[in-house]
């Protein structure tokens, strides 16, 4: 069986890829490792690894700057990975910047924007005034909120949010009907990390194109699990990280549309993105450049552009069906144990490969305590998205998140586990 070009993601293809991961063949507190928490942060092959480490050990150098071979073989390896990253997520290679993080990239378009404000002489299109609104949701990770209250407070504009039903879901209809004239930028997460929701993506875009609305889009949970075209999306902007698609902490990937990167003015300033500076005046190199102030990590983004190398031999569509299937055995296992609630799309409906669950009568921290014990490592608490977890009435989830090493026996496994928790603590 085949998905796109690449095989399906059998067992025996999933074994042997798991060799490439060393720490799989850990054992903490003498127990098999079960991970199942690449929703937080996934972990690293040998073949990223060995990148990075090449990199620092035999081409390391500031990029851009300087005229020796070494700072030339640098700054080769740096705008190939720029090109790598920009191909898979089907962007121009001048779209693509970096950041240390997703958070700082969200954060930097916001700033962005609030400079934007500021400016003298700015694309019109940009201000954003009191009376003005802008549209998140109520399932937000707080890198996608908390940015935008900021700039609400500083420029005057509403801040307003489409809200989710019991279960912590949000639709597109409700989205759009929130869109008016008044709309000046909507935020929005691919695919949520606490309830596996995949938006309806194209629906709010148009929504948001036809009021000449910014869309602005959360990729951390989509582009390292499924294929994602961010051009053909049509969405303004976008971030995603290293740290969550094989490759290395400490480097964010911030897309910007060619329009939008040409009109916004850069968020920080300092060296390496400016062409002339005087005591009194500066002017900025044109995107992608003007959005890298400073020294940037090269070593780890070599070892990214070394991820989406591996992830694409895999194969992104092979990735996303075996992560569908087993999102839909998480849902559906969870939702027919007594006492555990799972949060976010019902068994059978559309879902990443993740699930959140509550447990009755035992906190989320307890719950993760005894999946630990057995090996299962999994995230337990709010996932940066109070305001979800405040509406849906609980405190914490414990969520499993899978990727392509995940095994269908080590979901069964976490299911298993969970099964007793409540016998365990005397709840049941």
């Amino acid at each position: 069986m085949t998905i796109g070009t690449q095989p399906a993601l059998t067992e025996e293809r999933i074994e042997r890829l798991r060799q490439d991961f060393p720490i799989l063949a850990e054992q903490p507190g003498g127990v098999p490792l079960v991970y199942l928490d690449s929703g937080a942060t996934s972990q690293q092959p040998r073949q990223v690894l060995e990148a990075e480490w090449a990199f620092r050990t035999q081409r390391n150098a500031a990029v851009h700057r300087g005229a020796h071979t070494l700072a030339a073989l640098a700054t080769d390896d740096y705008e190939h990975a720029r090109e790598r990253i920009a191909r898979f997520v089907g962007a121009r290679p001048t779209e693509v910047s970096w950041a240390m993080n997703a958070t700082d990239a969200l954060n930097s378009v916001a700033l962005s924007l609030a400079e934007a404000n500021r400016a003298a002489v700015v694309d019109p299109t940009l201000r954003i005034r009191e009376g003005d609104e802008i549209l998140v949701t109520e399932a937000e990770h707080h890198a996608n909120l908390l940015p935008w209250q900021r700039l609400a407070d500083e420029t005057g504009a509403t801040l307003r949010w489409v809200e989710v039903d019991d279960d912590g879901v949000w639709t597109a209809d409700a989205a759009r009907a929130l869109i008016t004239e008044r709309t000046r930028v909507v935020a929005f997460a691919h695919v949520s990390n606490v309830t596996g929701l995949i938006a309806d993506v194209p629906a709010i875009v148009d929504a948001a194109r036809a009021v000449g609305a910014l869309t602005v889009l959360d990729a951390c949970q989509s582009v390292p699990h499924r294929p994602v075209d961010l051009r053909a999306l049509g969405v303004d902007a976008a971030a995603f990280s290293s740290h969550k698609m094989l490759g290395p902490g400490g480097v964010g990937v911030l897309y910007l549309s060619e329009a939008l990167g040409a009109a916004l003015p850069p968020a920080r300033v300092g060296g390496s993105m400016i062409t002339t500076v005087t005591m009194t005046e500066r002017e900025y190199l044109p995107a992608p450049q003007r959005f890298e102030a400073g020294t940037q990590p090269v070593g780890a983004i070599v070892g990214l552009a070394a991820a989406v190398d591996y992830l694409e031999a895999v194969g992104m569509p092979a990735i996303e069906a075996h992560e569908v299937a087993l999102g839909e055995r998480l849902a559906a296992g969870a939702a027919s144990i007594a006492g555990v609630r799972l949060v976010g799309p019902r068994p059978g409906e559309e879902r990443a490969g993740l699930a959140s669950v509550v447990v009755d009568g035992v906190h989320a921290h307890d719950v993760g305590q005894v999946l630990d014990a057995a090996g299962i490592a999994a995230r337990v608490g709010h996932h940066c998205a109070q305001p979800l977890h405040r509406r849906l009435g609980i405190a914490a989830t414990t969520r499993a998140s899978t990727y392509l090493t995940t095994t269908e026996g080590e979901v069964d496994r976490f299911l298993d586990v969970l099964s007793g928790v409540r016998a365990y603590f005397g709840a049941a």
